[in-house]
């Protein structure tokens, strides 16, 4: 469902082992509603995977968690993560959004 790059893993990995979550957690990517184009992401640490209905993506060591809902929007997606002089965070390329807010927070399919 979705591409998890070397570097979106280790970042997930190391924000875990700097965190007081436990090192069984995932990266849950929400999409939500809000924002200037009607949807927007939420990222946040979970211990908590639903087996019956949440997408359980791993690669590189790290694991990334979608509800059913989010798994709709997300297809195709690449989670990776960029450090440059314009930006610094989890960026994520999703090929279903069709605009995007000019600041770039949220998009719309």
């Amino acid at each position: 469902m979705i591409e998890i790059t070397p570097t979106a893993a280790q970042m997930i990995k190391y924000h875990l082992g700097n965190s007081a979550q436990s090192q069984d957690s995932s990266l849950r990517i929400k999409v939500v509603g809000g924002g200037c184009s009607g949807l927007r992401y939420n990222l946040a640490f979970d211990d908590n995977i639903n087996i019956e209905s949440d997408t359980v993506e791993e690669a590189h060591g790290a694991k990334v968690v979608i509800d059913e809902k989010s798994a709709l929007y997300m297809v195709g997606t690449q989670l990776d993560f960029v450090d440059s002089l314009m930006e610094s965070g989890f960026k994520i390329s999703n090929p279903s959004a069709k605009n995007s807010c000019g600041c770039g927070e949220s998009f719309g399919v």
